[in-house]
């Protein structure tokens, strides 16, 4: 399997109009937008002449209030054929509402925990997720801690915060 095949399938399977791979990326990677990740995600899980078998990591970008966009970046990587695939979801950045991503637990098991680990730190939510809630930070903790915005509050708990 090449990444020439891989574009070409995913073009026939989901979108005709998805962009060249970045092969200046290492690894390789292609921008989808988030309304064809699920999709996407399908096709290179269950392809035969794809399967990218596993989700490795799943990371949040806050590009920041000027930018006001948020990226995921899910690393993949096919086990039987040797091949590495970065796939990157922009997404608008909100002060007032949560930037949405669809959830790929229902095909890898291993972005439940990466999908809360942002949606805590990050406030991404992932839409069908089946248990989004903080992970890392208390529940009741208010705001999302790696925001280039996030301010950390004076007190927590009558506690003084420094």
């Amino acid at each position: 399997m090449g990444m020439s095949n891989l574009l070409e399938i995913l073009r026939q399977q989901v979108d005709s109009n998805l962009p060249d791979l970045n092969t200046n990326d290492s690894p390789a990677s292609l921008q989808v937008e988030a309304k064809h990740l699920l999709a996407v995600a399908k096709v290179l899980y269950t392809h035969p002449d794809l399967y990218f078998d596993s989700l490795s990591c799943i990371t949040g970008i806050d590009n920041g209030p000027t930018l006001g966009t948020m990226e995921v970046a899910y690393n993949l990587y096919s086990i039987p054929y040797h091949q590495s695939l970065m796939l990157k979801v922009v997404v608008p950045r909100s002060v007032e509402a949560m930037p949405v991503v669809p959830s790929l637990t229902g095909i890898w098991r291993t972005a439940d925990w990466h999908e809360r680990e942002a949606y805590d730190l990050l406030g991404i939510y992932f839409e069908g997720h089946p248990d989004l809630r903080r992970i890392l930070m208390p529940a009741d903790w208010v705001g999302h801690p790696l925001r280039k915005d996030y301010q950390d509050p004076s007190t927590y708990r009558g506690i003084t915060v420094k």
